[in-house]
C-alpha cells in the first residue's frame, strides 16, 4: 500500500484518542484497519499505551495539594478585597464624566465670560477649560498606577515569603 495512506491512517489514529474525527474519516481509518494489519497492530498498540498510561500512578510531593488550594484560596480573597474598590472607582469616574459631559456648555461659558472680564487671551482661557477635562482622567490614571505600584510591591513580598 501507499505510505501515505498509512501515515493518513497513523495520524487518524491519534487525532481519534486526543480530539476526536469526523464521522467520514472515522468510517475511512475503520475500513483500513480492517483490511490493514500494520495500521490495525499500531492502533492496538496506541490503545494498550494510553490504557497504560491512565491506570499509572503518578507521585506528586506530599502537601502539594494543600498548598495549590491554600495558594488559590489566598488568590480569591485578594480579589474579592480588590474588587469594591475599583468598582467604586469606576462608578465615580462614569459620574464624574457624566458630570462633565452634561455641564460642558456651561462651563465653557463660565471660561469665556471669565477670559472676556479678565483679558485673558482666548487660547490661555479655551486651554483652562481642556485642563478642565483632563483632570479627572489625570487623576484616574493616578489612582490606577498606584494600585499597580501596590501590586507590584506585594508580589515582590509573596515571592520573597516562598
Amino acid at each position: 500500500m501507499n505510505q501515505e495512506i498509512h501515515a493518513r491512517a497513523e495520524r487518524l489514529i491519534a487525532q481519534e484518542r486526543v480530539e476526536g474525527i469526523p464521522p467520514a474519516d472515522h468510517d475511512w481509518l475503520s475500513t483500513h484497519l480492517q483490511e490493514c494489519s500494520r495500521c490495525a497492530e499500531h492502533a492496538r498498540h496506541t490503545e494498550h499505551a494510553l490504557r497504560s498510561l491512565r491506570t499509572m500512578a503518578i507521585a506528586v510531593p506530599s502537601g502539594l495539594a494543600s498548598r495549590t488550594q491554600f495558594r488559590v484560596r489566598l488568590r480569591a480573597q485578594e480579589l474579592r478585597e480588590r474588587e469594591p474598590q475599583r468598582r467604586a472607582l469606576w462608578l465615580a469616574c462614569a459620574v464624574s464624566w457624566a458630570f462633565g459631559i452634561a455641564s460642558a456648555p456651561y462651563v465653557w461659558r463660565l471660561f469665556q465670560w471669565f477670559g472676556e472680564r479678565t483679558g485673558v487671551p482666548k487660547l490661555v482661557w479655551e486651554l483652562g477649560f481642556g485642563l478642565w477635562w483632563t483632570i479627572p482622567a489625570l487623576f484616574f490614571v493616578v489612582v490606577v498606577l498606584m494600585e499597580k505600584l501596590r501590586q507590584g510591591n506585594e508580589s515582590d513580598w509573596t515571592r520573597q515569603s516562598r
